[in-house]
C-alpha cells in the first residue's frame, strides 16, 4: 500500500515507518520544514520525504495525493502544557485535522489511522483496567482535543465512508524519544539517571501509568493498517500499571546502582492511576505486547548510552 505518515520523522512515527517498510509499503513521510530524515534510506526502501505545514490545505492535499492510507501522528502540544493555551491546541490540532479529513474526501483516500491518547482521554478511572467503553472525561486540553478529533473521524467515517481506526496509546517509551522536550517519564528519568542527575517526582510517587515499549506501538499500527473489521477504537497498552516509585526501582535494577530522587508537590491535573485494558486489540487486531517494561528499559538505556559516547 501507499501510505502518508504525518509526523513520520518523530519518536513514534519513525519507528512505525521502519516497521511498515518491513512489509514493503510505499511511504510518504510528512514533517515540519527543516526537519531532516531520521536516517538514510536504502534504494530498496520506497520512501518519499516531504516537509510542509499541517495547517496548509495545499501542502496536505499534495501529501495525500494518490495514497491508500493516512497515518495521523501529529500533535503540537503535550499533556503538561496544553492547558497553557487551549486555543492554540484547538487551532493547531483540531482545525488541522479537520482540514486533513476534508482533503481526504476530495482526494478519495479511504482510510486513516489516528494516534489518540490512552493516558488522557479517559480522565479519572471509574474502574480498572480501563476499556474502550469507559466514560471519557479528560482533564487537560490535550485529551479534550484528541477526543474531539476522534469524534470527527467517526463522523467522516459515517458521512464519507473513510474507514477510521483510532489507537488510544498508553505511555510509549524507547529509542528516539526526545528527552529535551520532556517527552515521557521513562525517557526523562532514564536520561537523568544515566547522567547521575537527580530525578524530580511530582507527588509521593504513587502516580501509576501503563508503559508500552515503542516497537509494540509500531506493531499495533502495522496491524491497524490492514484491519478491515467493524471496530474503530482500540486501547494499545501493556495492561500493567507501574507507579513512579516502582519505575525508580526498575531503573536502579537496569543501571545496577541507586538513583537520587527529589519529591515535589503533586500536580492538580495528574490522574492518579491509568491502566488500560488491551483485550479488544488482542481480539480484533491479533496484537499483543511482546516487550516487557524491564526489557524495554534495557534496550532504551543501551541506546541512550550510545548517544553519550
Amino acid at each position: 500500500m501507499k501510505i502518508t505518515i504525518f509526523g513520520g520523522g518523530g519518536f513514534i512515527g519513525s519507528t512505525i515507518a521502519d516497521r511498515l517498510l518491513k512489509d514493503n509499503h510505499e511511504l510518504r513521510i510528512f514533517e515540519r520544514p527543516r526537519v531532516e530524515p531520521y536516517r538514510q534510506f536504502s534504494e530498496s526502501e520506497n520512501v518519499e520525504w516531504l516537509t510542509g505545514d499541517l495547517m496548509s490545505v495545499y501542502d496536505v492535499s499534495n501529501a495525500i495525493d494518490g495514497v491508500d492510507v493516512v497515518l495521523h501522528l501529529v500533535s503540537t502540544t503535550l499533556p503538561k502544557n496544553s492547558n497553557d493555551d487551549p486555543i492554540y491546541d484547538v487551532q493547531s490540532n483540531l482545525i488541522a485535522s479537520l482540514q486533513l479529513l476534508n482533503a481526504m474526501v476530495v482526494k478519495h483516500v479511504g482510510k486513516i489511522v489516528f494516534i489518540s491518547s490512552g493516558g488522557t482521554v479517559y480522565g479519572n478511572p471509574l474502574y480498572l483496567p480501563i476499556n474502550e467503553n469507559h466514560p471519557t472525561e479528560p482533564r487537560v486540553s490535550y485529551g479534550i482535543t484528541k477526543l474531539a478529533i476522534e469524534k470527527y473521524l467517526l463522523m467522516f467515517q459515517e458521512l464519507h465512508g473513510i474507514k477510521a481506526n483510532i489507537l488510544r496509546v498508553a505511555n510509549p517509551f524507547g529509542e528516539r524519544q526526545r528527552v529535551e522536550t520532556a517527552q515521557g517519564v521513562v525517557g526523562v528519568f532514564l536520561s537523568k539517571a544515566i547522567k547521575n542527575q537527580p530525578i524530580e517526582i511530582w507527588g509521593d510517587g504513587s502516580v501509576t501509568r501503563d508503559y508500552l515499549y515503542i516497537s509494540d506501538v509500531a506493531e499495533a499500527f502495522a496491524r491497524a493498517i490492514s484491519y478491515d473489521g467493524v471496530k474503530s477504537v482500540f486501547n494499545i497498552s501493556s495492561g500493567v500499571g507501574t507507579s513512579l516509585n516502582e519505575m525508580i526501582v526498575l531503573l536502579e535494577r537496569t543501571l545496577g546502582r541507586a538513583v537520587v530522587c527529589n519529591y515535589r508537590p503533586g500536580r492538580a491535573f495528574d490522574v492518579s492511576v491509568s491502566v488500560l485494558d488491551n483485550s479488544l486489540a488482542r481480539q480484533e487486531l491479533g496484537w499483543e505486547p511482546q516487550v516487557s517494561i524491564e526489557q524495554g528499559l534495557i534496550k532504551t538505556a543501551d541506546w541512550m548510552r550510545k548517544g553519550l559516547i
